[in-house]
This record gives C-alpha cells, structure tokens and sequence, in this order.
C-alpha cells in the first residue's frame, strides 16, 4: 500500500503534464498537502465521497487543474458553493505561481467546509485565498468579480439568479460540469447566453467534463 501512496506524486505530476501545465515542486508539493489534509478531515466532516487517496488525485485534483489554465488573466475569481475547495484552493495553488495577479474568494453555506477551507489556507500559506461563510445571493456588491466559478454547485439558472449581482461588467462566468447539460442551458435566465462549451478531457478519468461560459447578452 505505502509504495502505490508514492507513486501519487508522479501520478499528479504525469498528469499535469499531459494537460500541458508543467507544475512546480512547490505547486505539487502543496496540491499532495492539500490531498492530505482534505483525507484527514474527512474521517470526521465527510467532504467528499472518495475515500481512495489514487481516486482523489484524479476525481478532485486532476479533475479541477483540467480547468485552470481558462482562468489565465483573471484577477478576481469567486467560487460559488466551494465545498472542499474544488476548483478553488485547487486554481489558488496553480495561481500563486502561475498568476500571481489573481485572488480567489471561495464561498460556502456549511460551516464545517468553510472552517477546513480556512484551515487550508492557514496550512499552506495561500495568501491568494478569502474564505467566506455566507449564502452568495447575501452577498453585498461592494467587491465584484472578473470571473464566477462553481463545481456541481446547482443548476446554471439557480446559479446565475443568486450571484449575478457579483459579476462585474464584462465579466463571465465559468462552470464545471459532468455530462453535457443542455437542458439547464436551455433554462438560462433571460439576458444571459453561453459563449462556449469547451470538454475537457482529464488524464485517468472516464468520464464527461465541461466548461460553459456563460456572460450577459449583448
């Protein structure tokens, strides 16, 4: 067993590098941290599903770098419904060294997630990270942001309705998805349109993933 936990690092790295991101020592080195962490939290807070150490390198890790690199010249990113930080402490890792410029602020409903998110950034030192406990559609407007993220948060109509008010001008927003989901898309709010839908294709995982790109209509 301990020999195949070794080999997780590789499978990471291997992995980045067939989705084109050639990661850092460090970079690594704090997304198997992370890992750690979200396994050790898990036996009490239950954060995820997965239990396998090989399957969350992954379903969690892979699965969010898959998507980071659209982020590249973001500045304020939010993530809506971030859980135990799928994509967004995943993004923060990758953007302290990649892009430096972006700050990620991640968002949750359930305290326990957000005090093991406030944990993570203590841990690993990620001064790119806010963490907040609260419901996104009480938000104020004060800060807005570039780009608005979630990862099988809800329904893309649910999602925009409780957050717009976030995004700023000429900002977008963009969603993990599974399967490709037409049906939501076919449900978008009025005035909303998706520019994009972008698979993706994640190294060791059989399964459907897309990106939707979603802005206000012009």
């Amino acid at each position: 067993m301990m020999a195949a936990q070794d080999t997780l690092p590789q499978t990471l790295k291997d992995g980045a590098a067939a989705l084109g991101l050639a990661l850092s020592e460090r970079q690594l080195s704090r997304l198997m941290a992370y890992q750690a962490l979200m396994i050790k939290w898990n036996k009490v807070y239950n954060l995820t599903a997965l239990r396998d150490p090989a399957q969350m390198v992954t379903h969690h890790l892979l699965d969010s770098l898959a998507a980071v690199s659209v982020f590249a010249g973001a500045r304020r990113v939010l993530d809506v419904g971030a859980g135990g930080g799928l994509p967004g402490i995943v993004l923060a890792i990758w953007a302290a060294e990649a892009e430096p410029q972006m700050s990620i602020t991640l968002v949750d409903t359930v305290q326990k997630k957000t005090a093991f998110l406030t944990q993570v950034k203590a841990e690993l030192q990620l001064g790119n990270v806010t963490v907040l406990h609260a419901r996104v559609e009480q938000l104020p407007v004060e800060q807005q942001y570039d780009v608005i993220t979630s990862r099988a948060f809800a329904e893309l109509n649910d999602f925009i309705d409780w957050s717009n008010h976030l995004l700023q001008e000429g900002g977008q927003y963009i969603a993990l998805k599974g399967v490709m989901p037409q049906q939501e898309i076919d449900r978008l709010p009025p005035g909303w349109a998706v520019r994009k839908v972008q698979p993706l294709h994640v190294p060791g995982l059989d399964a459907e993933r897309h990106l939707i790109f979603i802005d206000r209509a012009s």
